[in-house]
């Protein structure tokens, strides 16, 4: 009887299949991987971007109310008081310096700075709580103008050397701030300005904080003293005119976990803003410029357009 068996020739092939079979499985094992860690990343991506737009939305609103609970006439209604809104274009600030006085190199692509002032509500340290800073702690109210709390955001690298969009606010202890989100390529802000005479509210154009103060630059004040001067600013202040605030966050996630290697453009408020104001660094953000460890993670726009709900003056 004949022993039955396999030729080298039939080896070799079953042998050729096999590893075809495992190479394919591999390719499958690894896109199926890649795949679940990119969606991993994107949902993180999204609640970490909601998140964010809710704490700056509500510090929005916040900083355009008119405390009313005092015997004497609100801080807010006084025309010598300072603006509750100010910003600064591709910039960084300090966490222990005072609010936005001492501007630092900008990080994350240009990214922008929002300061929000605001009255508080109740006495002691903390108020009655239900006045709250972008960190959550309690504001009392504030025995003058200058008193009033803030909460700041702003875009500075954490520890690692990834940028991160913080809030920085003043407590009972001085200057601090904490991280609400990490990833951030591009944090930007436009300020909708009512134009009109007399003011109705709504707002007639968008511009960025330079050119929100290039228009005070060209006020014309009167005063004889720097107080005066100061006084003045605070009654002309096109920042008082802000009715409206637009938002755009860029986030990245951790790792490179995309399948694809197509090298997307993010134009944060839109393909038409970015084409005609080349100038506002980080509205337009391309892919194709980071290193290539960075260059295909997932990321995400997350915009918002947030009302006051009275004028900002």
């Amino acid at each position: 009887m004949k022993a039955g068996g396999w030729s080298i020739v039939e080896f070799m092939i079953a042998v050729a299949l096999g590893l075809l079979v495992t190479l394919l499985a591999s390719g499958l094992f690894f896109a199926s991987g890649s795949n679940y860690r990119n969606h991993s990343e994107t949902m993180w991506l999204i609640d970490g971007g909601r998140y964010a737009l809710q704490i700056m939305a509500q510090s929005i609103r916040q900083s355009a109310g008119v405390n009313w609970d005092g015997d004497d006439a609100p801080f807010e209604l006084n025309a010598e008081t300072s603006a509750a809104i100010e910003g600064r274009d591709a910039a960084s600030i300090g966490k222990a310096s005072d609010g936005i006085s001492v501007p630092l190199v900008a990080v994350a692509n240009g990214s922008d700075v929002l300061a929000l002032r605001f009255s508080g509500s109740g006495g002691g340290a903390n108020g009655d709580g239900s006045s709250l800073n972008c960190a959550g702690f309690g504001v009392a109210a504030p025995a003058d103008a200058n008193a009033r709390g803030w909460s700041i955001f702003y875009v500075a690298a954490d520890a690692a050397g990834d940028a991160e969009l913080r809030c920085k606010y003043r407590g009972a202890a001085g200057w601090g701030a904490d991280a609400i989100v990490r990833g951030v390529d591009s944090f930007q802000v436009l300020y909708g300005l009512d134009t009109d005479t007399p003011v109705d509210g709504l707002p007639n154009t968008y511009l960025n904080a330079t050119a929100v103060r290039g228009l005070d630059d060209a006020l014309a004040l009167v005063g004889a003293t720097p107080d005066e001067l100061a006084r003045d600013f605070n009654r002309k202040t096109h920042w008082k005119r802000v009715c409206s605030v637009k938002l755009a966050l860029l986030l990245h996630g951790d790792s490179n976990s995309r399948a694809d290697t197509v090298r997307t453009r993010f134009d944060l408020f839109g393909a038409a803003y970015s084409e005609t104001h080349g100038e506002d660094q980080g509205v337009l953000v391309v892919e194709g410029n980071f290193p290539p460890s960075q260059r295909y993670r997932a990321r995400k726009v997350f915009s918002m357009t947030v009302a006051l709900r009275n004028r900002s003056g």
